[in-house]
This record gives C-alpha cells, sequence and structure tokens, in this order.
C-alpha cells in the first residue's frame, strides 16, 4: 500500500532533473532566496556531452546567476566561426560570431561550477522518479521514486530533459525526432594544438563535423549524421563502438579531423538521435499545470545547430527565478492549494509568456536548419532554406537577446 500523504517528505518547490537547466533554476531561486529541492536520477553530476557553446545571450544569463566570472577563466574567446563546404570548395562566416562574447566550455566545468554555488544539501542523487501524483488530501504535487518514497512539494519544476516525466503529466507531447545523429567528444593535446580561436564547421557529402577549441589543449567537436530513428536497430551505446562510427564517418575528411579522431578520449564520448519540440506546439501547448511548469529541454528541446539549447534553459532559470521571487511571501504563507496556485499561476503565467516567444523563434530557426540536413526531397530542402532565409535574415540576430536582471 502507498504510504500515508501525511507522512511524506514535503518541500516548497522541487526541481525535477539535475542537468544544466535544473541546477541553473535552483542557483536562481537560491539568488532570490526561495529554497528548493533538486532530484537527480544517477549517482553524481551528469557532466557528459564534452563541451557547450556558450554564445552572448548565455554569458547575459550566467552574470545574473552570479558564476560567470569563474567560468570566463576556462575556456578561449572565440573570435570568429566557418561553415567550409568541402565537396564545393566554400567558405562563408558564421553571423553568431561577429560580436559578442563567446566561448565553449567543458560541459563538465560548467555544471560543477554551478553545482559548487549552491547551499549543501540543494542537490540529491539517486532519485528517479517514477510517476507525477496528486496529493489526495493537499491536491499539491506528489512525486513518487523507484525506492518507493514519496515527496510532496508546493512547486515541482520538470528539468529532466527530452524525456520528462514531469512534462509528461501536465499533457505535453514526447518530442519528435529529426533523422539525425550526433557523437560528441574532447580531444586531449597534452603538448597544445595549433587551432585558432573559431569555431570550424565542415560539410562532406551528408555528414557535418564541427570543431571549437576549449583552451590550448582541449578541443570539443561534433560529428551529425543521417541516424533515422529504427525500432528494429539500436545504435552502439559503447563508448568504443562510438568511437569507430565517428572514424568511419569522418574518413574522408581533412588530415587534421581523422587526428582529431583518433585521439580523442574514447571514454568520454556520447551519441544522441536529435530531438525537437515543433516550433508550432511552442506556440499553441500549455507549459504549466496547476502549481507544476517546465523548463529547459523538457520544455523546448531543439536541434543544437544554433548552439543555444544549453543558453536557453540558463536564460529560462533566470525568467523563472524572477517571476516567482514576486510571489516568495505568498508561498511561504499559505498552506492551502487553492490559494498558493493562484499565485504561482499568476507566476508561471508571467514566465510562460515571457519564454514562449524567444524559443519558438529558436525552435523555427533549428527546426528549419534540421530539415535541410535530413534526408528530405530537394523540393522540401528548398522550401525550408527559402523560409529561413525569409524569416530569419538577420541570421545571427538570436545572440542579442538579453533575458534581464534576476
Amino acid at each position: 500500500m502507498e504510504p500515508s500523504a501525511a507522512n511524506d517528505e514535503t518541500h516548497e518547490i522541487v526541481i525535477a532533473g539535475g542537468g544544466l537547466c535544473g541546477l541553473a533554476t535552483a542557483l536562481a531561486l537560491h539568488r532570490k532566496g526561495l529554497k528548493s529541492l533538486v532530484l537527480e536520477r544517477a549517482d553524481s553530476l551528469r557532466v557528459e556531452g564534452g563541451g557547450l557553446c556558450i554564445l552572448p545571450n548565455g554569458w547575459r544569463a550566467l552574470d545574473q546567476l552570479g558564476v560567470s566570472h569563474h567560468l570566463r577563466n576556462l575556456g578561449f574567446q572565440l573570435d570568429k566561426g566557418w561553415d567550409l563546404g568541402l565537396d564545393k570548395g566554400t567558405q562563408q562566416a558564421m553571423p553568431a560570431f561577429g560580436k559578442g562574447e563567446a566561448r565553449c566550455l567543458k560541459r563538465s566545468d560548467l555544471i560543477t561550477t554551478i553545482a559548487e554555488a549552491l547551499p549543501v544539501g540543494t542537490l540529491r542523487f539517486g532519485c528517479q522518479i517514477v510517476s507525477v501524483q496528486t496529493d489526495p488530501l493537499t491536491k499539491f504535487p506528489r512525486i513518487q521514486l523507484s525506492n518507493g518514497k514519496y515527496i510532496g512539494t508546493k512547486i515541482l519544476i520538470g528539468c529532466e530533459g527530452s524525456r520528462s516525466i514531469v512534462a509528461d503529466s501536465i499533457g505535453l507531447k514526447p518530442p519528435s525526432s529529426f533523422g539525425l545523429g550526433a557523437i560528441r567528444g574532447l580531444t586531449i593535446y597534452p603538448h597544445g594544438h595549433s587551432a585558432s580561436h573559431e569555431l570550424v564547421r565542415m560539410t562532406k557529402g551528408k555528414t557535418v563535423v564541427g570543431r571549437i577549441p576549449v583552451n590550448d589543449k582541449l578541443i570539443f567537436w561534433f560529428v551529425v549524421f543521417p541516424a533515422p530513428i529504427q525500432p528494429d536497430v539500436k545504435f552502439p551505446r559503447e563508448p568504443e563502438l562510438i568511437w569507430q562510427k565517428a572514424v568511419e564517418k569522418t574518413k574522408d575528411f581533412p588530415a587534421e579531423v581523422q587526428e582529431m579522431m583518433e585521439r580523442c578520449a574514447v571514454e568520454l564520448l556520447t551519441f544522441t538521435h536529435l530531438r525537437y519540440r515543433a516550433p508550432w506546439e511552442i506556440l499553441l501547448g500549455k507549459f504549466h499545470k496547476g502549481t507544476i511548469t517546465v523548463a529547459g529541454d523538457a520544455m523546448h528541446v531543439m536541434g543544437p545547430f544554433l548552439a543555444q539549447g544549453g543558453s536557453a534553459g540558463i536564460e529560462d532559470a533566470v525568467v523563472l527565478g524572477r517571476s516567482l521571487a514576486k510571489i516568495k511571501d505568498d508561498l511561504s504563507k499559505s498552506e492551502k492549494y487553492e490559494e498558493v496556485a493562484s499565485k504561482v499561476g499568476e507566476a508561471f503565467d508571467e514566465y510562460v509568456k515571457e519564454r514562449r516567444m524567444r524559443v519558438a523563434g529558436l525552435s523555427t530557426q533549428t527546426y528549419l536548419i534540421g530539415v535541410s540536413w535530413e534526408e528530405r526531397s530537394p523540393l522540401v530542402k528548398l522550401g525550408a532554406m527559402i523560409a529561413r532565409a525569409v524569416l530569419f535574415s538577420n541570421r545571427g540576430a538570436h545572440i542579442n537577446y538579453d533575458c534581464g536582471r534576476l
């Protein structure tokens, strides 16, 4: 039998997921005087994924969280970016690197820095959420964990990524998948590398390779290629097999790319199918229900083509922290669901209203890029390219966004 709801462990705010967005949200709330509990299913910080490119809008958000001063010392300032078409010998500058601050950071450095800024006891590991229920006594959210325990909370924020149980509990559809896969990795050069402080993205055939220096001895890279999800075909998860696939996909690329693959840290390799929440779902979706909402990939997972997924999640954290801070006193004073839900609903309305058009723009732009990279008919690809040219004539405008003060 279920334990009595009256005996549940309870908290005012629970954040599901201890990834980048979940930790950033907890830190934003902490900066505004709000305590939260972060539940992470893994037994330690999830630092896989290699590197993360943070563009000017992301640094503005990190400034508000109070951690940017340390992080700036951990990654090169990127001067510019280049798109190289190896088949036709073309070269085009990336507009997103024309001005402002852009750096690539090790994901582990970013995650660890934010986690260390949180109060002791905020982050709890080994907590896998099985379901989200409604407490029969209080009407507030009630979380069931895989170990059989229950946790009650006034506010629940889902930040567990694209496979979010919290998102499912408020009626959001599972995200869709591009017919694309991405391998990400880090290559260490003990004696230093000669790569310029630039993002270089090379396309040959149907494969795209990106290279971004982190510091003078470390390069983050990615390989994107057609990989439709097939229920009866499983992509290998073992690092050695992922490495073999990366080597195979880049065998026709320049020698420097092949060397980068040969020398990479095999144990740090990851593979993912690229997922997205469709732009029309962003525009029309209901992103909160009662005292439950979502942020980060749980809300707006998108293709990585603009390098904005991580920064958008940090922006979410700042806006959500600012919105909930306005009802801090109401949250602590009342224990009645109707009173709390009314105030929380107003805060969530403000949060979703502010974020909807921002992430809809990012989602649309990345969706159109993803369609043009997929194995689609030439007519569909042409349509996506025309739509992108019309809707996003200023291709780098997304970096100018400012999420405002916390």
